[in-house]
């Protein structure tokens, strides 16, 4: 079971994918504190810190600490192990998950 942690949301899903399209569309967007991007909030919001960023430049601009960037990290590397990134995507946009025959 997947929890969505969001200000306290607390939706259930049995599935990541069924988690991340949940934040993506029923949660506000978030500005990246370092560069201000508009991602979806939620497992996006860390992907794009971390992927797009130092682990410094989010410290700072979170001000964080060294547990809140682990927790983070393993948050995103547990969705990353079970989730099917191609079929969020997908149900995200609006597009089947397999090209018409």
């Amino acid at each position: 079971m997947w929890t969505c942690a969001i200000e306290g949301c607390g939706h259930e899903a049995d599935r990541a994918e069924d988690l991340l399209v949940h934040q993506a569309s029923e949660h506000d967007r978030h500005q990246c504190a370092v560069c201000g991007t508009v991602v979806p909030d939620g497992y996006f919001a860390i992907r794009h810190a971390f992927s797009e960023h130092t682990r410094a430049e989010y410290v700072r601009a979170y001000e964080a600490d060294p547990e809140d960037v682990r927790h983070r990290e393993s948050v995103m590397e547990a969705i990353e192990d079970a989730v099917d990134i191609d079929e969020v995507v997908s149900r995200i946009d609006g597009t089947p998950d397999e090209p018409p025959v």
